[in-house]
């Protein structure tokens, strides 16, 4: 059951279209036992929960095109994405964008709701049932509240005026109000998510104050969610507080911004290739650079102690029923001695850039020398003294708050914190009036409540305390205690702080507003940052890794790579690499062996280059190259799903059905062990057809398999590659089932390994007369399997010698018009390939095509024989 909120009526007496009160409500989770999902419903499994702050609203459209407005606004940073895109009847697109800005609380219009699945008002149009889109939010996000809005306040023109308001004043922001413009659900979107922020969360953001950007859908490689857990590209699936998993691999951030942005980056991969080879260029120079790597590393650790997208959210937001208090002053006292450290800082960074080759560090550095930022230093050294600085905690971290701004801006001010002066010099000396009457060894500690004093343990015994301690406690080794006299100055001196810190907020204010004028070169300067501590962290696991820079080509072709995860898991030198190879002449590839030997492995090994790759990282491997891919689909658990009511067979289909739906020529799936989870007929047929349907698509595929009747019903495909995972043959043991694990990708088909389960189970401690009557029971029906293969066959004899000599003439022309072409075809990609991505010098060109003809010569003659 999820808590819900339905807006009323609302003021018009406003310039901005506002929303009003609001009541709870409740909306009743749609799905029941009966209502159990079909099939065809993708399965999308929640990634690794990053951080929820993000406020979602969405709305679709009534049409068959299912189009969906989303508007997201990070309560953190105060960064807002708008997206409008097309999707299936799935939402797997939707909920990929979604799991991107992972939400703490989702908005739809109300007429999204039956009343039945909840209360409250509803518009007079009152929907007959749940949308599917609701459904589909409440299973994937199933501890999110979803709360209802008014349809009325779901308005294009009011989603505008915010944005054409709200928008920072930069470059970008004529392009996002042109892009946005007719994107009427994305900007309905956007009205009611500002709207709810106005009332129920009590914020209003200042005019151009925030960066919005329109997110459009082309240029980012699609993973749906469920390959994301699958892969770990975010978390690890045992253990979520554990690193190993992709972002963990390469997360050496410095700050805040870059960890989301590698996460960002993770989840939704570049497929631009001009933005990809610069980011690579970036990395390349920062790795072959030692100086400038280590200049960037040095700059960037005056930068990690402050979230600059949190602190610009900070400065850019106001409560809409403002009420000062100390705390509220505190705070902005705080926010302005942090930004003081961060445009400080920035011009080392800026510096340490200077001279770059790459276009992007070139970029980065321009964005970071923005004089916009030295007017920033300038405004706020005016008004704050250079002595103040943060402390954690302590007198001290209260008295940089009283005294950050400086003396002579307000009169009341300077009185107040003579006041604080005097106040806190009384307390002193009452502690040491106490230390000299009572001779104790004393100290005077500061808390969030006030002064106390504390002895040692050691030095003082609880009985023999002086009349007028009270409150007596014990922490850390430490006896607390106070006097009435102590309570009562300790009380003057809060009142003397709460009004230097409300009187220093009116400064603080006046600064705030100047700043805001230029906080677009923050928003710059903050995303600058990110984007090159980012490409610092790739460049330095890079090098500690010894990675390689990866080439975008028609073929993926990877030497000796290495599984990135695995690698920092295992020992040096126990993990196996292995290669890679698929081009269009080979772009369905099976792949067999037994179980355990390395099959998923290599599979995810497969999936989680691509993403470096596509990200801008260098890769494991002595030699990458790779296609640009669109999606990244996968069908890699057996495992049922409770919450959603899906066995593994309906999870299997209901996975197949959406990797065929989405899936297309630019798309790179990976399919592990597809059909197990129904009768061996069943599982051939059915992964035989969607085999078939993948090959037509022309998409790189990796199939990996227990079942040995498609390396023949697929045969005949003139893309489909067998590979295989050997196993070496060795003594049997009480300890070893007579098989060692190779762990390394062979061509060619796999040879049956001979109840290689029941080997198995010899490891696993069976009773032995447990095994003994399996491999009987086994053995029958084997000998059964192969009598009755022998009787059809006899039967059949004679028909088959008459159809063979009908057919025999025919059938050698179309086998050989068959190699034919399947060679043509596969020496027209190699010539393709060699021609347009070939770095060969003349001489070793003409060498290779010399050994590609005589190859070429020998399989055609093959073929004639």
């Amino acid at each position: 059951m999820h808590n819900c909120w339905c807006m009323q009526s609302y003021s018009d007496n406003t310039t901005r279209p506002w929303t009003g009160q609001s009541r709870s409500a409740s909306i009743v989770r749609p799905r029941t036992a009966q209502s159990r999902p079909g099939t065809a419903q993708a399965t999308t499994a929640a990634t690794s929960r990053y951080e929820a702050s993000f406020i979602i609203s969405l709305l679709e459209g009534r049409g068959i095109a299912r189009e969906v407005g989303i508007a997201a606004l990070d309560r953190d940073t105060g960064r807002v994405m708008l997206i409008q895109l097309a999707d299936c009847q799935t939402y797997v697109k939707t909920l990929h964008q979604m799991h991107l800005h992972y939400p703490g609380l989702i908005l739809v219009p109300d007429t999204f709701l039956n009343p039945k699945d909840g209360s409250g008002p509803f518009s007079r149009n009152k929907p007959n049932s749940t949308s599917l889109l609701v459904q589909r939010l409440c299973d994937e996000f199933p501890g999110v509240p979803v709360e209802p809005v008014l349809r009325k306040f779901w308005n294009e023109d009011a989603g505008l005026e915010f944005l054409s308001q709200l928008c920072v004043q930069d470059e970008e922001r004529a392009a996002m109000i042109l892009a946005v413009s007719r994107k009427y659900y994305a900007l309905s979107a956007a009205s009611a998510l500002f709207k709810y922020t106005e009332i129920k969360l009590n914020t209003q953001f200042a005019n151009g104050s925030l960066r919005i950007r329109y997110i459009p859908v082309d240029g980012t490689m699609m993973i749906d969610p469920e390959t994301v857990l699958n892969l770990e590209i975010v978390g690890n699936m045992g253990n979520a507080k554990s690193p190993h998993s992709l972002f963990g691999v390469l997360n050496h951030c410095s700050t805040a911004m870059a960890r989301r942005l590698l996460r960002a980056s993770l989840l939704a991969p570049a497929t631009v290739r001009t933005a990809l080879e610069a980011r690579l260029d970036a990395v390349e120079e920062l790795v072959r650079c030692e100086d400038r790597f280590t200049e960037v590393k040095d700059a960037l650790k005056h930068l990690c102690r402050v979230d600059l997208d949190k602190l610009i959210s900070a400065l850019a937001s106001n409560e809409t029923r403002e009420a000062c208090s100390a705390r509220t002053a505190s705070s902005r006292v705080t926010h302005m001695l942090n930004l003081r450290g961060v445009v400080r800082h920035v011009p080392a960074l800026q510096k340490a850039l200077v001279g770059s080759k790459s276009e992007l560090l070139c970029i980065i550095c321009d964005m970071l020398s923005d004089q916009r930022l030295a007017e920033i230093e300038r405004l706020v050294s005016e008004s704050l003294n250079e002595g103040a600085s943060l402390q954690k905690t302590g007198i001290a971290a209260v008295n940089a708050r009283v005294y950050a701004v400086k003396a002579n801006c307000n009169p009341l001010l300077d009185v107040a914190r003579e006041t604080y002066k005097e106040n806190v010099g009384d307390i002193h000396a009452l502690h040491a009036s106490i230390q000299k009457e009572d001779d104790l060894p004393v100290q005077l500690i500061y808390q969030e409540s006030g002064f106390l004093f504390s002895v040692k343990k050691a030095d003082f015994d609880e009985r023999k305390l002086p009349r007028g301690f009270i409150n007596t406690s014990m922490q850390k080794g430490k006896w607390l205690f106070t006097t009435m006299e102590l309570k009562k100055r300790n009380a003057r001196m809060k009142d003397a702080l709460e009004e230097a810190l409300i009187l220093s907020h009116s400064t603080i204010k006046d600064l705030v507003t100047q700043i805001l004028l230029n906080i677009g070169a923050l928003y710059k300067a903050s995303e600058a940052v990110a984007m090159l501590d980012m490409l610092w962290s790739f460049a330095h696991v890079s090098i500690m890794k010894s990675y390689v820079r990866p080439e975008f080509t028609s073929t993926l072709a990877i030497k000796s790579g290495r599984h990135p995860i695995l690698e920092n898991v295992q020992s040096v030198g126990m993990l196996v690499p292995n290669d890679v190879y698929c081009s269009d002449c080979t772009a369905f590839q099976i792949l067999q062996g037994p179980n355990m030997s390395g099959k998923s492995t290599y599979l995810r090994q497969i999936g989680l280059l691509t993403v470096m790759a596509q990200c801008g990282c260098f890769v494991p491997a002595e030699y990458a190259s790779f296609r640009i891919h669109a999606h990244l689909l996968t069908r890699l658990s057996n495992d049922d799903d409770i919450e959603k009511s899906l066995s593994t067979f309906a999870n299997e289909m209901a996975s197949s059905a959406m990797i065929l739906g989405l899936a297309s020529s630019e798309s790179l799936i990976l399919i592990d062990e597809l059909g197990r989870a129904t009768s061996p007929k069943e599982g051939v047929g059915i992964s035989h057809a969607i085999a078939e349907e993948l090959i037509k698509l022309k998409c790189f595929t990796f199939f990996a398999t227990h079942f040995h009747e498609l390396s023949v019903t697929l045969s005949r495909q003139p893309t489909v590659v067998q590979l295989h995972l050997p196993v070496q043959r060795s003594c049997r043991s009480s300890s070893n089932i007579g098989m060692t694990f190779t762990y390394k990708i062979v061509n060619g088909p796999a040879s049956e390994v001979e109840h290689y389960g029941l080997q198995l189970a010899r490891l696993a401690d069976f009773p032995k007369d447990v095994l003994t009557e399996a491999e009987k029971v086994a053995q029958r029906l084997d000998e059964r399997s192969t009598q009755g293969n022998e009787n059809s066959e006899s039967s059949k004899v004679a028909r088959r010698r008459k159809a063979v000599l009908k057919v025999d003439v025919p059938l050698r022309s179309l086998s050989l018009r068959w190699g034919l072409l399947t060679h043509l075809y596969q020496l027209r990609t190699t010539l393709t390939q060699a021609f347009e991505h070939s770095r060969l010098p003349d001489r070793d060109f003409f060498a290779y095509l010399t050994h590609l003809q005589t190859k070429l010569t020998k399989e055609l003659a093959s073929t004639l024989t």
